[in-house]
């Protein structure tokens, strides 16, 4: 006979709940979610929920928005500071270009969003669409891997 597997519960549990990460006293990122389960316990990295949707607004040096990323679920990892997040996800840049997709990461320490997952992106003027995407966090510059879509070329590119 086998000894039951130890669930995990959460240590900590929060509705309705918004985080401001600040840099030299400056807001730099808010993280809202309507559900928050945080796991520090019984874990070998310490991880938080966030099983209801989470919005993400990224700030820049003069604390306006830069971009803003939405999705219906995530989990983030308190050591390696990278949050995943999946179904729906958006990200809007401060321009208005729009990317969506089903999975996404958040690399906190370099400041980096990826996907391996198909992505469609809407600018004013077109749709791009591929499998994979790399960009700086505020959505600024970005790199698709493999491009299926119809891209309009400036005649000095």
């Amino acid at each position: 006979m086998a000894l039951p597997k130890t669930k995990l519960s959460p240590n900590q549990v929060g509705d309705t709940v918004t985080m401001l990460y600040t840099d030299s006293a400056k807001l730099k990122i808010m993280v809202s979610a309507n559900r928050m389960l945080i796991f520090t316990d019984n874990v070998s990295e310490p991880f938080t929920i966030l099983p209801k949707g989470v919005f993400v607004t990224f700030f820049d040096e003069a604390e306006k928005v830069s971009a803003t990323l939405k999705a219906n679920y995530g989990v983030r990892y308190e050591n390696s500071k990278r949050m995943e997040v999946k179904y729906a996800v958006e990200v809007i840049n401060a321009e208005g270009t729009k990317l969506e997709t089903e999975r996404l990461v958040w690399d906190e320490n370099t400041k980096r969003i990826y996907t391996d997952a198909f992505v469609r992106i809407t600018t004013a003027t077109e749709i791009i669409m591929g499998k994979g995407m790399e960009s700086n966090q505020d959505f600024s510059k970005y790199e698709l891997k493999q491009v299926t879509g119809q891209i309009q070329l400036k005649n000095d590119e």
